[in-house]
């Protein structure tokens, strides 16, 4: 079971605007630009990039989902809610 990971998000307050830009990541949208665009993280600046993170650093919800089972085999993950609001989720590998 993995230990590690890393991954970029894209932070929203509704799952509206999430549902909405993950039709554009579904048409071929980029990622790092959508962040920079509408992500209310920080991190939006690195283009939605966390860097790498222990399992158990981040918000539960985002935890979950980042470190199941295949989430790295998939384009991105959610809408994913927290207490912060709603997430699109890039897994770029686990350990």
């Amino acid at each position: 079971m993995a230990k590690m990971a890393c991954a970029s998000h894209i932070l929203v307050k509704t799952e509206a605007q999430a549902r909405s830009i993950a039709k554009q990541l579904d048409s071929g949208g980029d990622f790092a630009k959508l962040a920079q665009k509408h992500s209310t993280c920080p991190s939006s600046k690195k283009g939605g990039d966390l860097g790498e993170f222990k399992k158990g650093a981040m918000v539960a919800q985002f935890d979950k989902a980042v470190f199941a089972k295949g989430s790295e085999d998939q384009k991105y993950l959610g809408p994913v809610k927290s207490k912060f609001g709603f997430h699109l989720i890039q897994v770029m590998y686990k350990d």
